[in-house]
């Protein structure tokens, strides 16, 4: 393979050692949604912290109902919140509820639907069935012991772990700052959406679309807005990225005449890594450092610039939050069978635009679309997968297996 194009593996290996997790801050269980906790979690407390009913119905000595009908005597209620806060003894019982403390003496439960008031004090209770020793009963700490590990460093907080984080009775949770990622778009031909639009004009969506992609992965975007072609007025809003985590550019980036942003962040110091690799679609992309600040430099077509976030930039903004990179990848990889019959590849890793259709055996089936230009947004948003193919592949067949990487769907997905 020719020297100037880089394979994607090195180019993503190389972005990543760009990066380390960013240092940690507080937030209010309330609000850790979508954050990555940057210490570990353990429980402050036991749960149950004492052995608690698990049905409705009579805290009892299981030996007192061995041999039922069992007539016993009711001394007192046990509801969550309000225990009983004496003993029962040979012959006793309490009314019970769920979650409720079991009484001192009481080892099992016998449900209130095995169980009968007789009389009309309602005192005297008769019990139809044996209730064996730990009947209904959730001991204490059968959830976990105060000092449990429950929350490891690094975990993305979703629904499930904020719950557990509550549970454990942590009111604020250490997690990593959200990284801040400025965006800058370039171009003469680029307005935003709403704006006068002329002949020769196109509407940016590489802005918005990479603004919406780092917030699905957990950073803060920042858009700059859009450059003209003008070494003078990118240099200025080049300037604007200072103090951020990244800066993303799109277009600029590849041998035309009026591709500048190469140029100009080299003249302000910028010391490049790399620039050109072999993918499609995304061969220009660029990575550098300026000022301390990583620069990924993005193609301009809207495909491009959006397939390269999702190999690139995701993992990236993962390594800033301290996310382990190779398992949030296998996270999206997917193994899938072609619906469609495919050429042999050339030298760069082809990444094709696909839906997933399911066959009758239950095994998804990738359908790469005929038109594959990396200009057409409306294609890839109807994608539910990218076929990967590697460089030099031969010709595959319908059926044939294939690796996919999926888009990450629901609210926050790209």
């Amino acid at each position: 393979m020719p020297n100037d194009l880089m394979p994607v593996a090195e180019a993503r290996a190389r972005i990543l050692d760009a990066f380390a997790p960013l240092p940690g801050e507080r937030v209010a269980v309330s609000e850790a949604f979508g954050r990555v906790l940057a210490a570990p979690v353990a429980a402050r407390r036991t749960q149950p912290p004492a052995d608690v009913s698990a049905m409705d119905g009579y805290a009892v000595r299981s030996g007192d109902v061995a041999a039922p009908p069992a007539v016993l005597r009711q001394i007192g209620v046990s509801a969550a919140g309000a225990g009983f806060d004496g003993a029962i003894g040979p012959g006793e019982t309490v009314r019970i509820f769920t979650g409720a403390p079991l009484p001192e003496g009481a080892d099992a439960i016998a449900i209130q639907e095995d169980a009968a008031v007789d009389g009309a004090d309602g005192a005297r209770i008769v019990v139809a069935e044996p209730a064996p020793p730990g009947r209904y009963v959730r001991k204490a700490g059968l959830d976990f012991a105060a000092g449990d590990p429950g929350l490891a460093a690094g975990a993305a907080l979703g629904a499930r772990a904020i719950a557990l984080a509550a549970a454990m009775n942590h009111p604020w949770l250490a997690v990593r700052r959200r990284p801040r990622v400025a965006i800058l778009a370039t171009g003469d031909e680029v307005v935003m959406p709403g704006e006068p639009l002329g002949r020769d004009r196109i509407v940016s969506s590489n802005s918005l679309g990479l603004a919406a992609a780092v917030r699905a992965c957990g950073g803060e975007p920042v858009i700059l807005g859009v450059a003209p072609d003008d070494e003078e007025a990118l240099r200025g809003m080049i300037r604007g990225a200072r103090g951020h985590d990244l800066l993303v550019t799109t277009g600029g980036v590849s041998v035309g005449d009026r591709d500048l942003v190469r140029q100009v962040l080299g003249g302000a110091g910028m010391t490049l890594d790399f620039w050109r690799i072999a993918m499609r679609p995304g061969k220009p992309l660029m990575f550098g450092r300026l000022d301390g600040t990583p620069v990924l430099g993005l193609p301009g077509n809207p495909v491009s610039a959006l397939v390269c976030a999702l190999v690139f930039l995701r993992p990236a903004l993962g390594r800033l939050l301290g996310l382990d990179a190779e398992a949030d990848s296998r996270r999206w990889r997917r193994r899938v069978a072609l619906a469609r019959a495919l050429p042999a590849n050339d030298r760069r890793e082809d990444y094709l635009r696909a839906a997933l259709v399911e066959d009758g055996d239950g095994i998804p089936r990738a359908d790469p679309f005929a038109a594959q230009d990396s200009s057409m947004v409306s294609l890839l948003a109807r994608s539910d997968c990218l076929v990967v193919r590697p460089p030099h592949a031969p010709p595959a067949a319908e059926g044939d297996p294939a690796d996919a990487l999926a888009f990450p769907a629901g609210p926050g997905g790209m």
